[in-house]
């Protein structure tokens, strides 16, 4: 057990300290996002539209050759997910012992005016109620000493326009998102008790970015256990609340259920 957290405490501090080097890697000296938009043989730039998918996709590319050397650095391999409802983004393995591995799942999202856009922490389905199942995911569940978030924030760009221009006139281009924020954290400790994503088996995370940075969610002062337990019976377990029997979709009634209340002190601010 001690050399697993030693194992999970040193690749967290790498990985924190080489998300802190990616802004500079993603953007110019004045905050804008560094890529301004495809080009093709004839020196013609085509400007990316704001769309979420799409700038998420060339921002994991962008970043991917620094993740690849970040590895090579710290003496892990990495394996991609196989296919693309896969979990995680990446597997790092370590060369030294094939028996630690970590998740990393990479998320991006954007600012608003109450806080960020929400993004999910994957799925509550499957692969975590049968942690010794191969399903949709790389390795079993519980092969992985820690579930990582390597999270990206960035402010879209308004003023920005869909346009052609000409090689000669890139640095005049305005890019379509700017400001980035970088951070990393575990799963369980910024998710949220709520589905991230309407009727599909995703699990939330938290809105506030300072509670993303400082891994402040809900589960923080519980622990994972409690996460773990919650989520595997989120939607199925069931109790008696006024007279009625109804699904547990709250940690605060999971606790309840549980006979636990005396840490519902642990879930409020």
């Amino acid at each position: 057990m001690l050399q697993k957290e030693s194992y999970k405490l040193n690749f967290k501090k790498a990985l924190t300290v080489f998300a802190e080097k990616l802004q500079q890697h993603v953007s110019t000296e004045n905050g804008e996002w560094s890529v301004k938009g495809f080009i093709d043989v004839y020196k013609n730039i085509y400007t990316i539209s704001s769309d979420t998918k799409i700038v998420s996709k060339i921002l994991e590319i962008h970043i991917f050759p620094q993740i690849i050397q970040f590895a090579e650095q710290i003496g892990y391999n990495i394996i991609l997910a196989e296919h693309q409802n896969y979990y995680p983004d990446l597997t790092f393995v370590n060369k030294q012992d094939e028996n630690v591995k970590f998740a990393v799942d990479l998320k991006t999202t954007y600012r608003k005016k109450s806080g960020i856009a929400s993004f999910t922490l994957g799925s509550h389905g499957s692969y975590f109620k049968e942690r010794d199942k191969q399903k949709n995911i790389q390795f079993p569940y519980n092969q992985y000493l820690g579930h990582f978030c390597l999270g990206i924030i960035y402010t879209r760009n308004e003023t920005s326009e869909k346009e052609i221009s000409n090689v000669n006139n890139l640095k005049s281009i305005i890019s379509v998102i700017q400001d980035f924020d970088f951070f990393v954290a575990e799963k369980w400790k910024i998710a949220s008790d709520k589905q991230g994503s309407g009727n599909t088996a995703n699990i939330g995370c938290t809105l506030n970015f300072e509670d993303l940075r400082n891994e402040n969610g809900i589960f923080s002062k519980l622990g994972e256990e409690w996460f773990d337990e919650y989520w595997i019976n989120y939607g199925s377990a069931t109790m008696l609340k006024n007279g009625k029997t109804q699904k547990i979709t709250t940690i605060r009634d999971f606790l309840e259920f549980k006979g636990r209340t005396d840490l519902l002190k642990n879930i409020e601010k």
